[in-house]
């Protein structure tokens, strides 16, 4: 069974750095693929970042390439988000979500993660 939690999320300055961190209690951490997604008010999810079950492979949404980076530590069951060079439209709850390591959908797709976190807040001012 796989349980997430997130953490580290915050009130940031435009251009500032938060880490975020999606944590299982369970035992199966090392076989699932993970993603993070955001949700702002009155907006649809949107896909942020993917690493696949060994790390080997990461993607990103467009808008945060370059600036999000995405990583994971086995030993420590965690998924991490680091965020740099934050801007308003960072603004949002975020969600890290656990899949099969391989689901043959693809990584931005919601409906293929089995498991998620109860979302932690991010909000840049400006």
């Amino acid at each position: 069974q796989v349980q997430l939690a997130e953490s580290g999320g915050g009130v940031v300055q435009a251009g500032g750095s938060l880490r975020l961190y999606c944590t299982d209690s369970g035992r199966t951490f090392c076989v699932y693929a993970m993603g993070w997604f955001r949700q702002s008010p009155g907006k649809e999810w949107a896909f942020v970042a993917f690493i696949s079950w060994n790390g080997g492979n990461t993607y990103y949404a467009e808008a945060v390439k370059g600036r999000f980076t995405i990583s994971r530590d086995h030993a420590k069951n965690t998924v991490y988000l680091q965020m740099n060079s934050l801007k308003p439209e960072d603004t949002a709850v975020y969600y890290c979500a656990a899949r099969p390591a391989y689901s043959g959908r693809a990584y931005s797709s919601v409906p293929s993660y089995n498991y998620w976190g109860q979302g932690t807040q991010v909000t840049v001012s400006s």
